[in-house]
């Protein structure tokens, strides 16, 4: 049976949280929306908790942005003022038939951000990010759904191995702060690797084409898998890529990007997600070994 309560956790005020027995999701309703916990029942928090408030952004006019941690949607390109609207406002809730939404403010810009959650009966979730532009006339921009996790694990990222003959298969961006040979990251054919080290002194980021629609973290005693849609043929931002992680001394982070395009009054951007999340007494490197086997 899905539970759907709220709470107070931490220094995050107060949230609504969904819980079956099996797993919990808790998210922030006095700012955000961030979902700020996912674990399994009797574990910790697989999402990045920012406690302290380390990780904040000014933004001129407007005030200062915080990442809070764990889940958040966002809009491509990056940039000030639009990306770091500090959405820091009390957010709408409604649950209903099982579906949760979650529904801040709109956005100075007219741009109306919605997270709809829900829960199954085992220890997967469904969330839909929305982006709909409420304003007079069209924006462009590409839906943007970061998670950001906790530290400590390693991602596993599939590439796509498809034989196009003469045509490239492989899309690999790089940010100029991000180091080829950083050891955090490894790059194989088939598949890349990204670690969380607390000792890095700094951050690494990288984005790709992922046709498979699937990512693994595993941290601690849990193994997080994102499944979303496959890389479509279409605009996506940042020499084309629908995936991108990024990694600092504190947290991992892994983003899924949608279409790019002019987007009409009252059209919504969409990015579709599935999280699942199951306890696991193997090392990271066996149960990345064992998700190399299944490529």
């Amino acid at each position: 049976m899905i539970q759907c309560y709220e709470t107070e956790y931490r220094n995050f005020g107060r949230c609504v949280c969904l819980e079956n027995g099996i797993i919990k999701l808790m998210a922030m309703l006095d700012a955000g929306p961030r979902i700020i916990y996912f674990g399994t029942k009797g574990h910790g928090n697989i999402l990045f908790e920012d406690l302290s408030r380390d990780f904040y952004e000014m933004n001129k006019g407007f005030g200062t942005w915080y990442a809070y941690g764990g889940h958040r949607l966002w809009s491509a390109p990056e940039q000030i003022p639009d990306t770091y609207y500090p959405d820091n406002s009390r957010v709408n809730m409604k649950y209903a038939n099982g579906v949760l939404t979650l529904e801040p403010p709109p956005t100075p810009a007219g741009m109306q951000h919605r997270l709809i959650i829900k829960m199954t009966e085992g220890n997967a979730v469904h969330i839909r990010n929305e982006i709909t532009n409420m304003s007079e006339k069209p924006a462009r921009f590409a839906p943007w759904s970061v998670t950001g996790l906790a530290s400590g694990g390693t991602e596993f990222i599939p590439l796509c191995t498809e034989n196009k003959g003469f045509l490239p298969n492989r899309t690999m961006s790089l940010w100029s702060y991000s180091g080829i040979q950083d050891y955090r990251f490894s790059l194989t054919d088939s598949y890349a690797t990204l670690r969380h080290d607390k000792a890095a002194e700094k951050p690494f980021k990288v984005g790709f084409n992922v046709t498979d629609g699937y990512i693994v973290y595993v941290a601690g005693d849990q193994i997080f898998k994102k499944t979303f849609a496959n890389y479509a043929e279409t605009d996506y931002p940042d020499f084309c890529c629908n995936f991108e992680t990024y990694t600092n001394r504190h947290f991992l982070e892994c983003e899924l990007l949608g279409e790019e395009r002019e987007y009409r009054p009252s059209e919504t951007a969409a990015i579709d997600e599935t999280w699942e999340i199951t306890d696991t007494v193997l090392p990271a490197e066996q149960v990345i070994a064992s998700c190399i086997a299944g490529k």
